[in-house]
């Protein structure tokens, strides 16, 4: 490990010194390593410091081995960036508690346009649909998706940009060496190939409730926009959109039903001024970047599922959008008999382009 690394990791692990005042610390001395050499009285000099944390500093370089510690960070496989570094996240650096260090798996979010996809843990399926089609659509135009790992709306964010062949990177609550939610490890592994696993937390360090909102701000800094697929009025993802209202950032909100509890947050938010979402299409339209890079090969695909089709075939599969459709609804919507319609079905099962989720409720696959 490099000489400043050393001391840098130490300056990130002194306890009770928050953001701020390591910010401080930096920009008075230059360096960690500067820091690290400071008496008590210097460091009283520094703005904010106060003799708890002169203290505090003082106490650590009695306790903390700096070549060992050293050793244990590199054997976790771990990265660390510090704001000393002009390669740090731009989007970070003029928050208001702007991290001191980073520590991440994979890579960095580059200059790249990048998107906040969040939303509640347990989703409808029609959440977890739009997640998936904007991430998708998101990703496939160069869009990286950020989003917490978390179940839900989170992780079918992740899953949609894997399918529009793009980056995707996880801004966790927890060290980036801990998997959470555990039963999440496939979808860990595949962030942190095609993007990366980011934590403000030391490696190690446990996923309390506490720390999951702290988190949420850098999700909406590190992203241009922050959309919100589904949440209720009380919600964390709400607290992500309003660490972005102080940041400046573009919301977007997809809406809902007035009865639904999950939409309560989302139609909230419209009403307050945020962007509505009524497909991918026109998010990308008002973002600026509609239709080139997949877009004519899109439309070759789906003209030649359409010629594929006999006529209520067609007739039957153009029902299926964002929405999951029951026998019911698309009675209704084809005016062809449920005898009739259920050869239908079958047919386009087999063909690949739905699948029965559940006793007769389809959905585009």
């Amino acid at each position: 490990m490099e000489e400043i690394r050393k001391y840098q990791y130490w300056l990130r692990c002194i306890q009770g010194v928050g953001n701020k005042k390591l910010k401080n610390l930096v920009e008075y001395c230059g360096s960690a390593k500067e820091v690290y050499g400071l008496t008590k009285s210097q460091l009283l000099q520094v703005q904010g410091i106060r003799e708890i944390d002169a203290d505090a500093i003082l106490e650590s370089k009695k306790q903390w081995h700096l070549e060992q510690e050293a050793e244990i960070l590199e054997k976790t496989g771990i990265s660390m960036i510090t704001i000393e570094e002009e390669q740090f996240p731009v989007r970070l650096r003029y928050i208001s508690d702007c991290p001191y260090a980073l520590f991440y798996k994979g890579t960095l979010p580059k200059e790249e346009k990048t998107a906040a996809i969040v939303g509640a843990r347990m989703c409808s399926s029609y959440g977890r649909a739009v997640a998936l089609e904007l991430g998708k659509k998101l990703a496939a135009r160069g869009i990286g998706i950020i989003s917490g790992m978390a179940a839900g709306i989170d992780s079918f964010g992740h899953w949609g940009a894997f399918a529009g062949g793009g980056r995707t990177y996880a801004v966790l609550g927890c060290g980036a060496d801990i998997c959470y939610p555990r039963g999440g490890r496939e979808l860990y592994g595949r962030i942190e190939d095609c993007g990366g696993i980011l934590s403000e937390y030391i490696p190690g360090t446990t996923p309390e409730p506490g720390r999951f909102p702290a988190r949420n701000r850098l999700i909406s800094a590190l992203s241009d926009v922050v959309i919100i697929v589904e949440a209720k009025k009380r919600s964390g993802s709400l607290i992500t959109a309003d660490f972005a209202l102080d940041q400046g950032k573009e919301i977007y909100a997809v809406p809902g039903r007035l009865d639904d509890a999950l939409s309560g947050g989302c139609n909230e938010l419209i009403r307050q001024g945020a962007g509505m979402i009524t497909s991918a299409e026109q998010l990308l339209e008002e973002l600026g970047f509609l239709a080139e890079a997949d877009g004519p090969k899109e439309e070759r695909q789906i003209k030649n599922i359409k010629n594929s089709l006999e006529k209520a075939e067609l007739l039957v599969y153009s029902c299926f959008g964002l929405h999951a459709r029951n026998m019911e609804e698309l009675v209704k919507m084809t005016k062809i008999p449920a005898s009739g319609l259920a050869d239908v079905l079958v047919r386009l099962q087999n063909k690949g382009l739905i699948e029965e989720y559940y006793k007769n409720h389809y959905r585009r696959k």
